[in-house]
């Protein structure tokens, strides 16, 4: 027996034997375009393309990569192509194949290999599985993929899939059978493998890679079930951790994970490392199966629940490296006792995954290529509780926060810049009035005696706001958009003034095709809209300091509202002169919000939010508005006043069923929360009395959009909502949230407890409601003790 056969029978987890690739047949006809039929290549189906007419597949004799002839592709579309292979190929759960083809590229488009899975009734599942891309132009380049079958597939289809114009050459097409995994694990590997420690005991399932998990206090079990596409190889318990090799059936990769319990405490630390491509996301550890009568709990912006059995929430995916989706970097599930968290430790290339098991929705985590390769190791930790509910699972991650350097408060804050006193108990007021101080005059005289300012006024406007006491002026600014010069000149209007067009083209953000990334879309004198260019994160903290401080020379802002920054996601540059991993794009995010607040002395706010920016931020606009449950258009026409209610706004966005308060319990003293600018208070007034109380509960100020008209006719609407909420914003303001409590079970009336003896109870049913005092709170009204 050679050497290499022993490898494999000993140790095949670490490496799969590349010795015996190519011992068993083309399993594609034709693969090297030798054979012809009426001057096409055999075996393989018409060229087709997105769109009409676009593009032709030929056999040339002239340029070949081996033998006689290549499959030449002449594509002049923008969009996407298909090269198939003819006939679809019988496979089962377990097989390991080796998929490659060279190829040869001018112009500028992108080509990737892989196989179209199918289910056995004929559904395509996945279109690129396997898939390998490059982009040109390039010579004669060899792309080679390795993959495993998961589960539900029976069938898959070669092929060959570009995008843009190129001609393309392609040539020794081939793809072969290696094997099937579940024959190369040892045969002597356990059913299981267990440790534990004083609280909880884990057990490892080898044959389908899932977790159970018990709880010695409570004796309490979770179990995993298997939706990943991966098969252990090898698995051994090493003193307090196993350790294991996962085979990611995608790319065929051997991904190392080590499981590991905390000494004495109920956590368990996954690991992944592994080195090459990564052509798909990661989607390990599999998801734990959910109980009825049970709930997720999302941080989606400020928090939302889902209960599990809730057949009116879509399945989704949510990504932990932006302010729109996930902003904290956990999950968790409980009964409003009992139950589990999972902590992102590394979150910048991360997702979350939510989907049905046996009708009942669980989440897991999913996570994806560092500029397409697996890079750094990959770090998630679970912890289990026997009582708190969602206020555990926050306040565990809080801890957390404070360890990996989050938590910086707002007293903190203050003591280095004294206007953040200024936006406590401050209502946002948005109003693009031209007698800007006649509206703060007016709103002064209504009681409205705090107001973050936030639209950009004269010097001697902003001045003479400074000097009113109460006010905190500030205004827009964004580093993100620029617009492509030729579109400027040909197609708009004008520019908006704080795009950053000095940066377009050496400083505009590509993506991995070398394409610049679409941003906001702007309509032009035609009616179409246009797309902006986005400004590599890299580069905005020179035009900001290019800006800034030359403004503030004469316009004597205390505040900047930075957009976009923390909403939009942590994006890859591949520019060959500023590339960016995701992290790169964080860091140079927070370092601008850093160098507003910390350099330029400014209260410095952010859109919509995430907890990466936290020590550099005094307030996120748009936390407290769900994402995906804003009226439609949300950002464009702002001050629109919506009358009619969308359900999925009554629903979900002001649905106290719903809604859970979980960024004020992780960063209530350390950020100020607020409603988004095209999802204010008073911009569905049916809703306006209820997200005032939602404020109050979450002690946080409202935002209000105007124009003279609009507050003329609300002025005395627009008194009694901050003389309701702002008190108590500005009493609780610097104080932890310290408890959440739901204190019916429908959860009609809530009630929130703050770390300065604050307590706020909030009735949003239509039955009053008596609390242990004897104190009696109406439907759709509020108590407040220790004021």
């Amino acid at each position: 027996m050679s050497t290499c056969q022993k490898t494999i029978l000993l140790f095949v987890v670490l490496s799969l034997c590349r010795c015996c690739e190519g011992t068993s047949a083309n399993l594609v006809a034709n693969g090297g375009f030798e054979e012809t039929k009426q001057g096409q290549a055999s075996g393989w189906m018409e060229l087709w393309t997105r769109e009409a007419h676009c593009g032709q597949a030929t056999l040339d004799k002239q340029v070949s990569h081996g033998g006689d002839y290549s499959a030449r592709i002449e594509h002049r579309g923008a969009e996407d192509w298909s090269f198939n292979s003819e006939k679809r190929l019988d496979v089962k759960p377990g097989d390991l194949f080796t998929l490659q083809a060279w190829v040869k590229i001018e112009g500028t488009g992108s080509i990737t290999i892989g196989v179209i899975t199918y289910d056995e009734k004929g559904k395509a599942l996945e279109w690129t599985f396997g898939g390998r891309t490059t982009t040109g132009p390039c010579n004669w380049h060899l792309l080679r993929s390795r993959f495993v079958i998961p589960r539900n597939v029976v069938k898959i289809h070669p092929r060959l899939i570009g995008y843009r114009p190129a001609t393309v050459w392609l040539d020794d097409f081939s793809l072969v059978k290696e094997g099937n995994v579940m024959q190369m694990r040892p045969k002597d590997m356990p059913e299981t493998l267990s440790i534990s420690n004083a609280t909880i005991s884990l057990k490892l399932h080898t044959a389908d890679a899932t977790l159970s998990v018990t709880d010695k206090r409570t004796g309490r079990s979770w179990r995993q079930q298997s939706l990943v596409e991966g098969t252990i190889l090898r698995g051994t318990k090493v003193a307090d951790r196993i350790e294991m090799t996962l085979l990611h059936a995608p790319s065929a990769m051997d991904v190392q994970a080590v499981l590991q319990l905390e000494l004495d405490h109920p956590e368990l630390t996954v690991t992944l490392s592994a080195e090459g491509d990564l052509g798909r996301p990661l989607r390990f550890p599999n998801p734990f199966v959910t109980d009825r009568g049970t709930y997720l709990v999302v941080p989606m912006n400020e928090g939302i629940s889902y209960p599990v059995e809730d057949k009116t929430i879509s399945p989704m995916r949510l990504v932990a490296y932006g302010g729109h989706e996930i902003c904290m970097a956990f999950w968790g599930v409980t009964d409003g006792g009992q139950g589990h968290m999972a902590i992102i430790e590394t979150p910048d290339d991360a997702a979350v995954r939510i989907q049905r098991i046996d009708g009942k929705l669980c989440i897991s985590p999913e996570f994806e290529p560092q500029h397409g390769r697996f890079g750094y190791a990959r770090r998630l930790r679970y912890v289990f509780f026997d009582k708190g509910g969602h206020v555990a699972i926050c306040k565990r991650y809080r801890s957390y926060a404070q360890k990996a350097g989050l938590l910086k408060t707002l007293e903190q804050k203050r003591k280095e810049n004294p206007n953040v006193d200024l936006l406590i108990g401050a209502v946002n007021a948005w109003c693009w009035e031209r007698d800007a101080l006649a509206i703060v005059r007016q709103m002064k005289s209504a009681g409205i005696e705090r107001i973050l300012w936030s639209h950009r006024r004269p010097p001697e406007v902003v001045k003479a706001m400074n000097e009113m006491g109460g006010i905190l002026t500030s205004r827009y600014d964004i580093y993100q958009d620029l617009m492509d010069t030729n579109i400027v000149k040909e197609k708009l209007r004008g520019l908006h003034p704080d795009w950053t067009q000095a940066g377009w083209p050496n400083d505009i953000m590509l993506d991995e095709k070398g394409d610049w990334r679409k941003g906001w879309r702007v309509r032009g004198k035609d009616g179409n809209m246009y797309p902006c260019g986005v400004l590599c994160d890299k580069q905005a903290l020179k035009y900001a300091k290019q800006r800034v401080p030359n403004e503030l020379k004469t316009h004597p802002y205390r505040c900047r509202f930075i957009d976009t920054t923390t909403a939009s996601p942590w994006r890859e540059c591949y520019h060959p002169d500023h590339p960016m991993t995701r992290g790169d794009s964080r860091h140079w995010k927070t370092e601008l919000l850093r160098y507003m607040s910390e350099e330029m002395k400014l209260v410095t706010g952010s859109e919509t939010g995430h907890d990466a920016a936290v020590p550099y931020v005094h307030y996120f606009e748009g936390m407290l508005s769900l994402g995906p449950y804003r009226v439609p258009q949300a950002g464009r026409n702002m001050i629109k006043v919506w009358d009619e209610v969308p359900e999925r706004v009554a629903k979900f966005q002001v649905g106290h069923k719903y809604r859970l308060p979980l960024w004020e319990l992780v960063y209530h003293d350390c950020v100020v929360a607020q409603w988004y600018w095209g999802d204010y208070n008073n911009k569905l007034p049916a809703l306006w009395d209820k997200r005032d109380l939602f404020n109050i509960l979450y002690g946080t100020p409202p935002m209000f959009m105007f124009n003279r008209q609009i507050w003329t006719k609300n002025k005395a609407r627009f008194a009694e909502s901050y003389k309701n909420v702002c008190p108590v914003a500005r009493a609780v303001g610097y104080a932890e949230m310290t408890d959440h409590r739901l204190l019916t079970p429908d959860r009609n009336v809530q009630q929130t407890v703050f770390s300065n003896g604050i307590t706020v109870t909030v009735n949003f049913g239509d039955k009053p409601y008596r609390l242990p005092d004897g104190k009696q709170v109406k439907p759709m009204d509020y108590h407040v003790s220790g004021m």
